[in-house]
């Protein structure tokens, strides 16, 4: 068990979490021998890793957010409507399709 603790001890070191050892010693063999497997299962790295993600500066913050172009079905011509639906109908046929969710309560005069 001296060995297991030695490589948990050195990990833990590595990544700044050494003071996850610190009641070790009050611990019951049992309650070490548990610990110490415990640790070993963590994927440090991949929590370091994690972590470093979620500072980095949001890109889509610097992105300008613009109103997407639509076409108002009201004031289309009924040949306009046939052939707008067709191309919609061969999309959704051929599964190239994208949903836009809009936030609720926006309203556009061009929709009301």
């Amino acid at each position: 068990m001296e060995d297991r603790y030695l490589l948990v001890k050195e990990k833990l070191n590595k990544y700044g979490q050494g003071h996850l050892l610190k009641f070790y010693k009050e611990l019951s063999d049992t309650e070490k021998e548990e610990l110490l497997e415990d640790i070993l299962e963590i994927n440090f790295e991949q929590i370091e890793t994690l972590y470093k993600e979620i500072k980095v500066k949001d890109k889509f913050k610097e992105n300008i957010i613009e109103p997407i172009k639509y076409v108002d079905k009201e004031k289309l011509k009924e040949e306009e409507r046939d052939y707008y639906n067709k191309i919609g109908e061969n999309i959704i046929r051929n599964k190239e399709y994208a949903v836009v969710t809009l936030a609720g309560g926006q309203r556009n005069k061009a929709w009301t």
